[in-house]
């Protein structure tokens, strides 16, 4: 089996980038992975405005005020993404055979890997979580990559159809060659070079010990299966035994991350406050959906800053600034039950999830008797996130009981609900608001949240 870090060397010494094998044009520095070449091609790319605009998005958002150091920003990870591509793609041509995975395809996929998160919106997911008129980044990016700062380069320079790259990083509603269909598991599914990249490089810079994956065996392990009959319709990439392990660490280090970083209090009240100026602006039409697209970090709290911007957004935003943060007023688990699941209803309806802050807000200054600000109490409902485990482990001598192809989940007896139970209970729904309210919500919330959800839980 060919090691990935060989072929990075072996490529790098022969003056070419793994995978693809353009010429090296130079080479830059990683925090993760040292040594990153880059080819003319890609550098093309990098160098275009709408890719630099991820070096001022930062990866993590707001979690940079709980950990400091956490300020690498998508730039990075978009590098990483394409470093660990490329040694997939060079692995598994190496592996499965260069006739199978010709050099288009090899291109196509690692373009798409550096491009995936160009259509990104600022500090992180949580625009997305508006909704519509708010379309989902990688629809975004699909524009971008076929658009004219990026369609040029990909056509002249990679020798690649852009709307095929672009239908790679977003499949929804185009139809994907097979060869694209395969190679996309490499970038986004349970195995991907995505997760890959930004569990340990999130860890690293929020120095915790919770993200550590063992890489470079996951992409030694990596293979074609081909279609039998009867059973997969097509190519996949699958995994051999050595890649077994490290796949249940790398879902164990996800899980982690999301309990200890993606979810912490803090992180989440200020994604909250983030979502509800957003939302304000919008609604006022005082910001439209396609002008977000174009925004970077600091941009977006400057442009929500601005005098013509809603007054509720203007006073979020200057709190966000100042590091005066929402706090925790009552956290609810998935053993509340009905009272759970209410709240956690209200995530597929922004507009039924504002229209409840405000009327918390409402209550809460009636029960003062005083002035309370409409975004004094916002409800934050983190995602609920997806656990697929629909790996196959491909056996060269499976062990008595085993098949030589079997679904992952069936060779460590793990199913995708073991993991969403456990996310169920750590995931907390929470009512977070301005400070000088934060005891007397502590005190009062079931008087003043139970009837505007109908009634006793």
């Amino acid at each position: 089996m060919v090691d990935a870090i060989q072929l990075a060397q072996g490529d790098e010494a022969s003056g070419t980038v793994p995978g693809t094998g353009f010429p090296i044009a130079t080479t830059i520095r990683d925090a993760l992975y040292d040594r990153i070449p880059l080819s003319q091609p890609e550098l093309s790319l990098v160098s275009t405005p709408a890719f630099l605009r991820l070096d001022r998005i930062q990866q993590l958002g707001f979690v940079s005020r709980v950990w400091p150091g956490a300020k690498h920003a998508r730039y990075d990870h978009s590098l990483g993404v394409l470093h660990l591509t490329r040694l997939a793609v060079a692995h598994l041509r190496a592996t499965a055979g260069g006739a199978w995975i010709a050099d288009e395809e090899a291109r196509v996929v690692t373009a798409a890997a550096l491009l995936h998160d160009i259509g990104h919106y600022p500090f992180s997911h949580a625009i997305e979580e508006l909704g519509p008129p708010i379309v989902p980044h990688e629809t975004v990016g699909a524009r971008i990559i076929e658009g004219p700062q990026i369609a040029p380069i990909l056509r002249r320079e990679w020798g690649v159809d852009p709307a095929r790259v672009a239908a790679v990083v977003d499949p929804r509603g185009r139809d994907l060659a097979a060869a694209d269909r395969v190679l996309r598991g490499v970038l986004s599914g349970p195995l991907d070079m995505d997760k890959l990249d930004y569990l340990p490089r999130d860890a690293r810079a929020c120095n915790v010990p919770y993200g550590g994956v063992d890489g470079a065996r996951l992409i030694d392990a990596l293979r074609i299966v081909e279609p039998a009959a009867g059973g997969e319709p097509e190519r996949r990439v699958a995994i051999g035994a050595k890649g077994v392990s490290p796949l249940h660490s790398l879902i164990n280090a996800r899980q982690e991350m999301f309990d200890n970083v993606y979810w912490h209090h803090t992180n989440r009240a200020c994604m909250a406050m983030l979502l509800r100026a957003v939302q304000d602006a919008l609604a006022e039409g005082a910001l439209s959906p396609w002008a977000l697209t174009g925004l970077d970090d600091a941009s977006l709290l400057a442009a929500l800053a601005d005098p013509a911007m809603p007054p509720s957004t203007r006073r979020l935003t200057a709190a966000l600034r100042e590091r005066r943060f929402h706090k925790r007023g009552v956290e609810f688990s998935a053993r509340a039950a009905e009272l759970y699941g209410r709240l956690g209803n209200l995530y597929f309806d922004p507009a039924a999830r504002r229209e409840a802050e405000l009327r918390l807000a409402a209550a809460l200054a009636a029960d003062l008797g005083t002035a309370v600000e409409p975004e004094a109490v916002l409800i934050d409902i983190p995602k609920p996130e997806k656990w697929r485990t629909d790996v196959l482990v491909a056996f060269d001598a499976p062990p008595v009981g085993f098949t030589g192809l079997m679904a992952w989940k069936d060779v460590v007896g793990l199913t995708d609900d073991d993991f969403k139970r456990y996310e169920e209970h750590r995931r907390l729904i929470r009512i977070v608001v301005a400070a000088p309210y934060r005891d007397h919500l502590a005190r009062t919330w079931e008087r003043l949240l139970l009837p505007l959800l109908g009634g006793v839980f």
